[in-house]
């Protein structure tokens, strides 16, 4: 059941509109988390921005999706899993990639699969990483800005990934054929 509502250009508040134009311009739809964040503007705004600045990051087009499906899978985001999935098609990321992930299985790629690692260990500690973390993620490859950006993509799946959890976000049907739903293992 959706306990949020999910707005439109018409019922949104009017500080929305205007983001809300600017989603629709740049997808070709109005995304139905953009939909839910439009009830508080200043969200919509901050989610958007967030956006902006992350996928102006270092990171390229694997490495994004590798922090954004991380997240969303460790999180269980019944709705973002499959947007990402749609968006790395788009991107052309390998679907091994995008397989791995929505899979929990480790990828491939070292360098990948450090940022995999890393991302998991700030999601899951909080932020209390190790300087070990940290040698191992230097050592493949990787520089300390690459953790700061891991936490502004962080930043930016928080606010999508609990919104969904809170609104039970609908799937957009341009990823209805992505639906994914995390496998729970008993002990």
């Amino acid at each position: 059941m959706t306990t949020l509502k999910v707005h439109n250009s018409e019922t949104a508040p009017e500080a929305s509109k205007p983001l809300l134009e600017k989603s629709q311009k740049a997808y070709g739809m109005i995304p139905g988390l953009h939909g839910v964040l439009a009830g508080a503007p200043e969200v919509l705004d901050a989610y958007q921005k967030l956006h902006e600045l992350f996928v102006n990051t270092s990171f390229n087009e694997e490495e994004l999706t590798v922090v954004w499906q991380s997240i969303n899978v460790e999180h269980a985001c019944h709705y973002c899993v499959p947007a990402h999935t749609g968006i790395a098609k788009m991107m052309k990321v390998d679907n091994s990639i995008t397989e791995a992930l929505r899979n929990e299985t480790q990828l491939e790629n070292p360098k990948l699969e450090a940022l995999r690692t890393m991302t998991l260990t700030i999601v899951r500690n909080r932020g209390n990483v190790t300087q070990e973390n940290l040698e191992t993620f230097y050592a493949a490859g990787h520089e300390q800005k690459h953790v700061l950006e891991i936490i502004l993509g962080l930043s930016q799946k928080v606010i999508s990934n609990y919104t969904n959890h809170i609104a039970n976000t609908p799937i957009d049907a341009a990823f209805k054929s992505f639906a994914w739903k995390k496998e729970t293992v008993e002990i």
